[in-house]
């Protein structure tokens, strides 16, 4: 069987194993073919004046950034309880799986369960160790969400050895960001948030607790920035190749001048183990995101209220932009500052205080790093015209849901060339009474392939809203014969209300 793309794996340690590799050529070792091993002595070339002042101008490498900035960063331990209703492997709890006289069946009774061989029943207590790192001298320390969610107790680790116990002050699972704090009267060494961004190339330092191995430095260069790993809605990651491992996470990484650029929080790897790709929250977004945490104990984040999508090349065709940049809204939600102030489902979010708006992504992305109550200046092209308003952001609710439609019988109604089957929503039992509901697609047909679904309902085609399959047959003859290669739809889906841009004239 082919195997599937490795997970994104937080690194949480829960096993510890050290692997050790030799071989002939990696200890300098010759083989002649055909014959018995035998070593030979290798022939020292002279040093050229040109390498010999290459040599001169080395790095000199990270010895003094390590001495600076290592005594700040921490270990840190985590016990965590839970019912045992499950063994931790999968398994539920009750008798042992395994055979009498199995090797695991002795190493069950070896470390203390029953000799019966049953699995333990009632609490189960779990310890795992992370990384962190001292912002504060007075023991304000940062790690991951993810190391102390629900942690019974938090114990840390120094440089030096000593132990402290420790309280989780704040998290922040969309930011997978903790707070913990020391309660201490000792000074503690500190370090600082980077003031600017770093640049791809840049060198960077590593420092945590892999394995539980604790101090452990390596170093690589920032390999991308902007990475977007399907963890939350404000991802924004810095991507560097300094080996990092589980346990590392919630540790820092340093820039060449010892300031933290961002906090190690995973890795993609298809062992566990480090490849080369491992992934930071920048430090901008954990200034912002601790100081919160610091103040209230949690975050609260902007709202503007809308839903939003990306500006595809279709979409932005269809709708006359030159770019497909931007942030399409497909719904502002009721009493949201942006259905208060005026924004409808079609607009196209541009720009944020005059700062251009790429994609949805980073709309949500600045919103929500603002704080509720901010005045924001916003660009949209609202039916083909650019305007500018100013609005002031309000709380993100708890929540926000949306009613799923539901699916509908079949019609003999239809739009051939777009491989649909259409019937008005107020003829189709559950469908409500606005908008055309979708009764049948073609399978591999151009709605299909641009994911319209049974049970989708069209409420606007071109901008104007439908009521029958012949306002929807008309909006798209409209559309091609305006020289638009797509025209766009709102639907109404299971999930949510969104926009796509389907193909005009397809066969």
């Amino acid at each position: 069987m082919p195997q599937s793309t490795p997970p994104l794996q937080r690194k949480f340690l829960r096993a510890r194993r050290l692997v050790f590799l030799a071989s002939a050529a990696g200890l300098g070792l010759a083989v002649a073919a055909g014959a018995p091993m035998a070593y030979r002595a290798f022939d020292l070339a002279p040093v050229s004046a040109a390498h010999a002042a290459e040599a001169e101008h080395a790095p000199a490498g990270f010895a003094d950034l390590v001495a600076k900035v290592k005594p700040a960063v921490i270990s840190v331990r985590v016990r965590i309880e839970r019912a045992a209703n499950t063994d931790g492997m999968g398994m539920n709890g009750g008798e042992n799986p395994f055979p009498p006289g199995s090797p695991m069946n002795r190493f069950f009774q070896q470390f203390g369960w029953p000799g019966n061989g049953m699995m333990p029943q009632g609490k189960q207590v779990i310890t795992g160790e992370g990384s962190g790192f001292f912002i504060s001298a007075d023991g304000y320390a940062v790690t991951n969400n993810h190391v102390v969610d629900h942690a019974k107790t938090v114990q840390i680790t120094t440089d030096d050895g000593a132990t402290y116990r420790a309280k989780v002050i704040g998290t922040d699972p969309k930011t997978d960001l903790a707070l913990i704090k020391i309660d201490s009267d000792k000074t503690f060494p500190f370090v600082q948030f980077a003031q600017n961004e770093p640049r791809v190339g840049d060198w960077v330092v590593a420092v945590g607790n892999p394995f539980g191995l604790g101090g452990t430095v390596t170093a690589g260069i920032v390999s991308a920035r902007g990475r977007d790993i399907g963890s939350g809605p404000y991802d924004d990651y810095i991507q560097i190749d300094a080996p990092i491992n589980k346990g590392n996470s919630g540790g820092p990484a340093f820039n060449a001048s010892g300031n933290v650029i961002g906090v190690n929080t995973a890795i993609f790897s298809p062992s566990g183990g480090s490849v080369g790709i491992g992934f930071d929250i920048p430090a901008q977004t954990a200034k912002l995101v601790v100081a919160q945490l610091k103040e209230h104990g949690y975050v609260n984040r902007a709202w503007l209220g809308v839903q939003i999508q990306p500006v595809t090349a279709g979409i932005a065709d269809s709708l006359g932009l030159k770019k497909a940049e931007g942030a399409l809204v497909d719904q502002p939600q009721p009493e949201s500052p942006a259905a208060q102030a005026g924004i409808v489902a079609g607009d196209v979010i541009t720009a944020v205080n005059d700062k251009p708006v790429k994609g949805a992504r980073e709309l949500a992305q600045t919103i929500g790093m603002m704080t509720p109550g901010s005045k924001v200046k916003l660009a949209l092209v609202h039916k083909g015209e650019v305007r500018t308003m100013t609005l002031t952001l309000g709380k993100m609710p708890n929540e926000h849901t949306a009613a799923a439609p539901t699916q509908s019988k079949s019609s003999e109604h239809g739009v051939p060339h777009l491989g649909l089957t259409l019937a008005p929503a107020g003829d189709v039992a559950g469908a409500g009474g606005r908008g055309v509901a979708v009764v049948g697609v073609e399978p591999g047909g151009p709605a299909a392939e641009r994911g319209l679904r049974t049970g989708d309902i069209i409420l606007d085609v071109g901008g104007k809203s439908v009521a029958s399959v012949n306002d929807v047959r008309q909006a798209i003859t409209a559309a091609h014969d305006a020289g638009k290669r797509d025209v766009l739809m709102r639907v109404k889906t299971a999930q949510a209300t969104r926009f796509i841009a389907v193909p005009v004239g397809a066969g």
